[in-house]
């Protein structure tokens, strides 16, 4: 079987100089602006994004690339390998101080990540994954624990989608927001969380190394559906996702699917 361990330990001390360098600008008020769509940027994002190119394609010259901070070229996205880079997942709490923010890298091939690593640089935490070799958060090998019913089962997700109550009626304990989706997935992968889930338009560098690590660690991330999500294709955007062990799964899915439901009618109603 390929090992993918070299690609690894170049994520994780890549991910590690970058979170060094994203901290010289934590909490000391960067520069910032919004992108087209409104979404914040900082000098920070930028710096970090332009270190990870220099460093990751120094090492791996024929790998391709895709960050959401740099101009996406087609042509970068035709390699056997590619780079997938988030520089700092979760901007806007990396803006306001608060520490759940974290670099996020891996490398996918044929549409699915073979390695990665979440540095989580404010929290010192440093997530890590080869495929078939596991995840780890730093040298402590992750599982994910078995919970096959919603009774408490803590779960984390994007703000609005808990004002219903439909999620609490079905079991589940809503977790303070997290601005990280990345960290937020990666939350099922270390046990902080039995369950996660993200709204529709998480992107290809939001979630390649936190599904890795999850599924590395026994659990799963899918579609709304049920079908593994596959990375670096035409369109590089998802629709809502969800992720947990194999047992709870299904009834993530249907919680959530009821909510989206719900949010559709009110909508339509507006």
């Amino acid at each position: 079987m390929t090992s993918y361990q070299a690609d690894r330990d170049l994520l994780r001390d890549a991910a590690l100089k970058a979170g060094e360098l994203a901290m010289s600008y934590f909490q000391k008020n960067p520069n910032a602006w919004s992108k087209e769509g409104g979404s914040p940027v900082t000098e920070a994002d930028m710096a970090v994004d332009a270190f990870l190119r220099t460093e990751l394609l120094a090492a791996r010259p024929d790998y391709g690339w895709l960050s959401e901070e740099t101009v996406d070229v087609p042509a970068e996205r035709q390699k056997d390998a590619i780079f997938v880079v988030d520089p700092i997942d979760g901007t806007r709490g990396f803006i306001e101080g608060d520490r759940r923010w974290c670099v996020s890298v891996a490398v996918v091939r044929e549409t699915r990540p073979v390695a990665a690593a979440l540095f989580a640089p404010a929290l010192d935490e440093m997530y890590t994954a080869a495929a078939g070799e596991g995840a780890f958060l730093g040298d402590r090998r992750l599982a994910v624990p078995g919970k096959p019913g919603t009774d408490g089962a803590r779960l984390a997700g994007p703000r609005g989608w808990f004002k219903s109550g439909t999620l609490e009626r079905e079991g589940f304990l809503p977790q303070p927001h997290v601005p990280s989706l990345a960290y937020r997935v990666t939350m099922v992968a270390s046990g902080a969380v039995e369950s996660a889930f993200a709204s529709p338009n998480a992107h290809d560098w939001d979630l390649a190394a936190c599904d890795l690590l999850v599924h590395e660690a026994g659990g799963v991330l899918t579609t709304l559906d049920g079908s593994q999500l596959c990375y670096n294709r035409e369109s590089v955007s998802h629709d809502a996702v969800a992720a947990a062990n194999a047992d709870l799964q299904p009834k993530v899915l249907a919680a959530i699917r009821r909510v989206t439901s719900e949010r559709g009618r009110a909508g339509s109603r507006t």
